[in-house]
């Protein structure tokens, strides 16, 4: 059996609206234009035809790939998400021991990892030396650049990353 997808309930919600707006939207949009391409004649250089079936290809892929992930996710529930330590649904401030530097991460499961947004997998080299981490703690984390030392200022359950939207 597959391994089951670690998400938090916002990050299911948000893949359940992404497969529903390509199954009922954009899944028939490109039907129409291939049927619309199809009766403009010759296909084997209908540009249109060609554009459609690739992005057609694309959303087909898309769904079934949604569709996987959605069948193995497991949603942590509030339990996990209250534990005394980091988990995944956890903000956790915390400050580089060297520069003083603040930064904050929110920890999810891989296939709602945003690093950019800041949140980040708990898989990630970061992620995995925060689990089960508590306020104060001092952690080490080996990343590609090197290893680096934190302190952990702060970690909120404020579940946002349970709220859909």
């Amino acid at each position: 059996m597959a391994e089951p997808v670690i998400m938090t309930a916002a990050g299911k919600a948000k893949l359940e609206a992404e497969l529903d707006e390509l199954v009922n939207v954009r899944r028939p949009a490109v039907l129409l234009r291939i049927r619309e391409a199809k009766a403009l004649g010759d296909l084997r250089e209908n540009f249109d035809f060609q554009d459609a079936k690739r992005e057609q290809a694309f959303l087909e892929g898309r769904i079934q790939a949604l569709k996987e992930t959605l069948g193995r996710a497991r949603v942590v529930s509030e339990e996990e998400m209250n534990s005394e330590g980091v988990g995944i649904g956890s903000t956790v401030e915390m400050v580089h021991l060297e520069t003083g530097s603040v930064c904050t991460y929110t920890i999810v499961g891989a296939v709602e990892a945003d690093p950019a947004k800041g949140k980040i997998s708990n898989a990630s080299p970061v992620g995995k030396a925060l689990m089960g981490q508590t306020e104060g703690a001092t952690v080490t984390i080996t990343t590609p650049r090197g290893v680096q030392q934190y302190r952990i200022q702060a970690i909120r359950r404020n579940h946002e990353t349970t709220a859909v939207g």
